[in-house]
């Protein structure tokens, strides 16, 4: 039986699900491009993580202090999504606590809600 190779090198998946107490958001290339409600089952459609980049983790600090980084985010720490307003001002969306990323199961690709704005 032949032996499960290991890939070195950096990540070449381009799709993920990060998953959170209450939503999935379905990242592909840094991009968000789908967000479920988890209680519902339901594609958000006017979500502000939508086509918003994930820039990475927040680490909350015993003291409540909170830093952005922008590094990959780990498990337990929120994760925002950056994007420029109508007023060219950034804002940031910060979810809660990540639980998991998985990859996106084939069947919900072609669920994804259209591309709007």
């Amino acid at each position: 039986m032949p032996k499960a190779r290991r890939r070195s090198g950096r990540e070449r998946r381009r799709r993920f699900v990060y998953i959170t107490k209450n939503r999935e958001y379905h990242v592909m290339d840094s991009l968000c491009v789908a967000v479920r409600d988890l209680q519902t089952g339901e594609w958000l459609e006017d979500h502000k993580a939508l086509r918003r980049r994930l820039e990475g983790g927040v680490k909350v600090f015993p003291n409540g202090v909170a830093i952005p980084s922008m590094a990959p985010p780990e498990l337990g720490d929120p994760i925002f999504f950056s994007y420029i307003d109508a007023d060219e001002a950034s804002r940031d969306v910060i979810t809660s606590k990540l639980q998991s990323v998985d990859r996106p199961d084939l069947d919900d690709l072609v669920k994804y809600p259209p591309k709007t704005g």
